[in-house]
């Protein structure tokens, strides 16, 4: 592994670590997003604590977190195989965040980014994913669930160089939502609302 790659993963781990969450909730004047609400900070959380355009603006920058160090890395000329660990890096800041205690959140919106630039077919086909099984579950982590355990097929049909890294994220992810896969099977996970 040269030096340039293990800059860029360095890079994204770092990069990554940005909370958008919570910096985006101290700008707004709202609480903090670790200890308010689900206690996630991630852009379903900030929806229900401070409604759209803040949760909006977290997505967005949740995004991006993935997309562009995947992206720089890309166009610097690194293989898929080390992109895929890019991304990896760039979700594992999301969730453990040097500058915010290691406490982060679940990194579907990161994982989504950083496909972005390497195969924006699967991502498209991720955002439908997420998008038809919330409109019907009304249920944030049930649609992600169900979308991070269909990625690593959408990769394989697709872009199956991405397949070990894109199986990484999603057990990652799943990882993650251990807590919210327990309330799914005792039925108590929490529509997704706003508290007004």
């Amino acid at each position: 592994m040269g030096a340039l790659i293990i800059l860029a993963i360095i890079s994204a781990y770092l990069f990554g670590s940005i909370s958008s969450a919570v910096l985006i909730c101290r700008l707004f004047g709202l609480p903090d997003p670790r200890t308010s609400g689900s206690n996630n900070p991630g852009a379903t959380n900030v929806y229900r604590l401070g409604g759209k355009l803040p949760a909006a603006l977290t997505l967005w920058f949740d995004v991006l977190k993935g997309m562009i160090p995947v992206w720089g890395s890309y166009f610097l000329g690194i293989e898929p195989f080390y992109l895929g660990i890019i991304a990896v890096a760039a979700c594992l800041g999301h969730i453990f965040p040097l500058y915010f205690h290691f406490r982060g959140g679940k990194a579907v919106a990161t994982a989504l980014g950083a496909m972005f630039p390497v195969a924006w077919e699967m991502a498209l086909l991720l955002i439908a994913t997420w998008l038809v099984v919330f409109r019907i579950s009304r249920v944030s982590s049930m649609a992600a669930l169900v979308t991070v355990s269909l990625a690593p097929f959408y990769a394989f049909w697709i872009k199956p160089q991405y397949t070990v890294p894109v199986i990484m994220i999603s057990v990652l992810i799943m990882w993650r939502h251990q807590s919210n896969i327990v309330r799914l099977r005792s039925g108590q996970e929490q529509r997704t609302r706003r508290n007004d």
